[in-house]
């Protein structure tokens, strides 16, 4: 058998950020994960969270690892991954309310337009009152956090010159064109931060 795909930093960061979730998403009934990569949130959230239906998202190329990672640790509340790419129509039908959206570590992957199209997905599908709260590393003011996302984001420029820390304000101005308001901003392990939006 194959080894499952494994991320170190998803172990280091999945409790501080479900101590978050549990109260962001105390209510949530159906939350969609944009970009679960190697399924090691989607087990843990969905486990922390047995109210909600956690429904696993990514590109199709991670979908092999994701349902791998499913098929070892089962959870009745854990959905098999849908195919989604920003820049296509999502696959979300009205049968599916999602009123909670989470993402971690892919805002600074994506392109410009991309990070564009995320929020305009997000403005499509979640509902009125919805969550969303997304993790990663944020510029303020134009300025690096610490000296290692500056080394990081020299790192990503070099992998691809579309990937960049994306500056808060940036996001915020984003967000509110899609209704949605911030509500926490929360400081996270390894210079990270998890901001938390409500839809309205």
């Amino acid at each position: 058998m194959d080894p499952l795909p494994y991320s170190q930093s998803c172990e280091n960061n999945k409790t501080a950020i479900a101590a978050v979730l549990a109260h962001s998403f105390s209510e949530a009934k159906h939350v969609l994960e944009i970009g679960s990569g190697t399924g090691q949130h989607a087990i843990y959230f969905a486990e922390q969270l047995p109210q909600a239906v956690w429904q696993t998202s990514d590109q199709a190329c991670y979908h092999q690892g994701i349902n791998a990672r499913l098929i070892q640790y089962p959870s009745d509340n854990l959905r098999s991954p849908i195919e989604l790419d920003v820049l296509q129509p999502w696959p979300i039908t009205q049968l599916e309310p999602i009123d909670a959206i989470f993402s971690a570590n892919t805002l600074h992957i994506m392109s410009k337009t991309m990070v564009e199209a995320f929020f305009e997905g997000i403005g499509r599908h979640l509902m009125p009152n919805g969550q969303f709260c997304v993790y990663g590393p944020f510029n303020y003011h134009g300025d690096y956090t610490s000296d290692s996302n500056r080394q990081f984001d020299k790192w990503l420029l070099q992998q691809n010159p579309q990937s960049a820390i994306r500056d808060i304000e940036w996001i915020m101005q984003l967000a509110a064109a899609q209704g949605l308001e911030l509500v926490a901003d929360h400081t996270m392990p390894a210079n990270n931060r998890l901001l938390h939006f409500k839809r309205i």
